[in-house]
């Protein structure tokens, strides 16, 4: 079957709701979520996040598309592709501009070739690699795809390459105790002090969703999200523009952990929920106090997911210091197209025995496990299905 391939520089020349049927409902690959970054110009010729959405069109409906852009640079993806970068400068070959099909500044899995079947995704992934060769593009690069697109990539002849998030998995917990039960005595114990020292200090948390989520309260949220950008010497990707414009766009999926000390807010991090999942986005603080971080970022988000019957909290990119709080390692993909004959083999080689290094570093921390089945020789507790 024939398509009408279209690629376009701003999502707003595709149809919301025609996007959206392929997005799977996901918040953060919605028609509202990119175009508010393309809207507030987080993205664009500015940044080197050049828009070139890939669109299929078949009787005149989106068949397929994916989330396609143009990049000067490797800022901003968590997938780090320098070292190739560094190695096509060194022989006098442009690395940039690349493509890349991604969330930007987002490292959550998710879908990345959108079709309603195998058919569609392979006929997008076969634009987008046209789209490459003919525009002189160095490569294609599609980060966190989903498992079933990480298959199918790789199927495709897409060299892959695997890295590690710390997720934390239900298993169908009653409540905050009965999951730090299910700990080891040292990690159980931790939590506990960092729990205590933290109320000592007159630290109260409040969760806030959807309409709950007061203008003021945004705004502090990206007063905090400045302030940690600030403090690691960056200047911060997105704007108060975009924080306000998803607050009125995906209202639903947004979820706030205020930290106060005594009524005064002093720290919050932005979640974003889906289905059964949350995704730990951003963070920060404008007071210092021992534990607020973990507890603000990863213990108040676990106990969120408790109280609310969800299944999966991804904490964000990175990030050892999670598995003490019962996060566990996770595998992630990307998928790579070099097309150059000597660079092209060259990085697949590398993958491969990157692969080796990671699969070892998996199998390390699997040693560490938090949890106290880990010790006893127990089984471990079922995750919600």
């Amino acid at each position: 079957m024939n398509f009408e391939v279209i690629c376009v520089n701003s999502i707003s020349s595709i149809p919301p709701g025609e996007w959206d049927a392929l997005a799977q409902g996901n918040p953060l690959l919605s028609h509202a979520y990119l175009e508010a970054l393309e809207s507030t110009h987080c993205v664009g010729p500015r940044t080197g996040w050049q828009p070139c959405h890939l669109a299929l069109r078949r009787n005149g409906a989106v068949r397929a598309a994916m989330p396609l852009y143009e990049k000067q640079h490797s800022w901003g993806e968590y997938v780090f592709d320098q070292a190739w970068a560094n190695a096509y400068a060194r022989y006098g070959m442009p690395y940039y501009p690349k493509l890349v099909s991604a969330v930007p500044f987002t490292p959550v899995p998710g879908p990345r070739l959108l079709g309603y079947d195998r058919h569609d995704q392979l006929a997008v992934l076969d634009a987008a690699r046209r789209l490459m060769a003919e525009q002189g593009y160095s490569s294609l690069h599609i980060l966190f795809p989903q498992e079933e697109d990480s298959k199918l990539l790789r199927d495709a002849g897409l060299a892959l390459r695997s890295n590690v998030q710390f997720h934390w998995h239900n298993a169908r917990y009653r409540d905050m105790d009965d999951f730090l039960a299910a700990l080891s005595q040292p990690k159980r114990k931790k939590l506990r002090q960092e729990k205590r020292r933290l109320r000592e200090q007159g630290v109260e948390f409040r969760w806030l969703s959807g309409a709950e989520i007061s203008s003021e309260v945004l705004r502090f949220v990206y007063l905090c999200y400045v302030q940690t950008y600030m403090e690691h010497g960056n200047a911060p990707y997105l704007n108060l523009d975009f924080f306000e414009r998803i607050h009125d766009r995906i209202t639903e999926s947004l979820v706030v952990v205020l930290a106060e000390k005594r009524g005064k807010p002093i720290a919050a991090a932005l979640n974003i929920r889906h289905d059964d999942r949350l995704y730990g986005r951003y963070w920060g603080c404008t007071e210092f106090v021992p534990d607020l971080h973990f507890e603000t970022c990863y213990s108040q988000g676990i106990e969120y997911c408790i109280a609310h019957g969800l299944r999966v909290f991804e904490g964000g990119a990175q990030g050892e210091h999670k598995l003490a709080r019962g996060m566990l390692p996770t595998r992630t993909w990307s998928a790579h197209w070099v097309e150059d004959p000597v660079f092209g083999p060259a990085i697949t080689d590398f993958l491969h025995r990157e692969s080796a290094l990671i699969d070892a570093y998996l199998a390390e921390l699997a040693a560490h496990s938090p949890f106290r089945e880990a010790e006893s020789g127990e089984p471990p507790r079922r995750a919600m299905a």
